[in-house]
C-alpha cells in the first residue's frame, strides 16, 4: 500500500553516482582528534516519527522514518525462528528542501512488513530496505524515483535487512541485517529479479550500522551507535562512522563521533549523509524522534 501527499513538481538533475569518488580518501585522513562543531542546524517542518535513513539530493533532504502503532512485544521463547510479535505500522518517505520545509511524503506498509531502513542513492533512484520490525523476519528491496516518489519492489529477502548501498559502478547492492550484524552482497547486472546473494559476518562490533552510503573506490561509510548500560543503571550510548571495504565486507577506518543530544542520543543515530564540498568533508545527521533537525557538520581535524 503506497499513498502520497504533497506531490512535487519540482524535477532534479541527477549526476551519474551520488558521491565523489574522493570522499573515501578524505574520510582516511581523519583522526579520533577531530572536533565536532554544530555549523548549522535545519529544523524539520511536521511530525517526523522515528527516523531511519537520509540521503540528499541537490537541495534536497529525503528522510525515511518508521510510524509505531504498535510495539513488538517479546515472545516467552522464540516462535518459527522470531524472538518477537510484528507489532502494526507505517513507512514514510520525507522530502524536505534546503530550510527544513515539507515538500512532499509518501507512506507505504504491506502487512507486516512496513519498517523502513537506512537509504543510499545511485546517482538516479534512491534504494530502501522495508522490513518488518524485528530480527530474522523478511523485507522488500525497494527503489524510489526522487521526483514523483514512486516506490518500485526489486526483490524480497527472507531476513531483515536495515540499511542499503548502492554500487553504481559494478551494479551490486548491500546490505546490513538487524544490527548490521552481517553484511548481504547482491550483484544485479545480471539478474535484478532474483539476485543470489552472499553473506559475511561483521566483525567490528563497536556500533551497530544503522545508515550506510557507497562512496566509490570499493567502500562504505556507515554510521550507527551502540548503548551500554553504566554499573546495570544509566544507559550512555556511543556513536561513530566507519569506513567498510566492499572487496572483504571488513573494517578499515573508525572514527567517533564525539556529539550528543543527551547522554543516551549520540548524532549518529540512524540518519546521516556525507559530502565533500571545498576539499572538505560535510556530515549531516537527523537523530531525533517526531521534532527532527538536521546537524550539520564541517570537518575540522585537530
Amino acid at each position: 500500500m503506497f499513498k502520497k501527499i504533497l506531490p512535487c513538481a519540482i524535477l532534479l538533475a541527477f549526476n551519474a553516482h551520488a558521491l565523489p569518488q574522493d570522499v573515501a580518501s578524505n574520510f582516511s585522513q581523519l583522526n579520533g582528534y577531530m572536533t565536532w562543531d554544530n555549523h548549522q542546524e535545519i529544523k524539520l517542518e511536521g511530525n517526523t516519527y522515528h527516523p531511519q535513513g537520509m540521503v540528499k539530493i541537490g537541495d534536497y533532504f529525503y528522510i525515511s522514518s518508521v510510524e509505531v502503532i504498535e510495539q513488538p512485544t517479546k515472545y516467552s521463547k522464540p516462535m518459527q525462528g522470531l524472538d518477537r510479535t510484528a507489532g502494526k505500522g507505517k513507512g514514510h518517505l520525507f522530502k524536505f528542501d534546503k530550510t527544513g520545509k515539507l515538500v512532499a511524503q509518501v507512506t507505504f506498509g504491506e502487512g507486516d512488513i512496513y519498517h523502513p531502513g537506512g537509504l543510499d542513492f545511485d546517482g538516479k533512484n534512491i534504494w530502501m530496505p522495508v522490513a518488518e520490525y524485528r530480527p530474522h523476519s523478511h523485507s522488500n528491496i525497494y527503489k524510489v524515483d526522487p521526483n514523483s516518489l514512486e516506490i518500485t519492489k526489486q526483490f524480497t529477502v527472507n531476513d531483515h535487512i536495515g540499511a542499503l548501498s548502492y554500487d553504481p559502478e559494478t551494479e551490486t547492492l548491500y546490505g546490513g541485517t538487524w544490527g548490521s550484524r552481517e553484511f548481504y552482497t547482491w550483484p544485479l547486472k545480471d539478474n535484478k529479479a532474483n539476485p543470489q546473494s552472499t553473506t559475511v559476518k561483521n566483525t567490528s562490533y563497536y556500533i551497530d550500522y544503522q545508515d550506510c552510503k557507497f562512496t566509490s573506490e570499493h567502500f562504505l561509510v556507515c554510521s550507527g551507535l551502540k548503548k551500554y548500560t553504566v554499573n546495570g543503571k544509566e544507559e550512555v550510548a556511543f556513536g561513530g562512522l566507519e569506513l567498510i571495504d566492499t572487496r572483504s565486507m571488513t573494517l578499515s577506518q573508525q572514527m567517533p563521533v564525539d556529539a550528543w543530544i543527551k547522554p543516551n542520543l549520540p548524532m549518529t543515530q540512524n540518519p546521516f549523509w556525507i559530502e565533500k564540498e571545498h576539499e572538505s568533508l560535510t556530515f549531516y545527521f537527523a537523530p531525533e524522534d517526531n521534532k527532527t533537525s538536521i546537524y550539520v557538520y564541517k570537518e575540522h581535524n585537530s
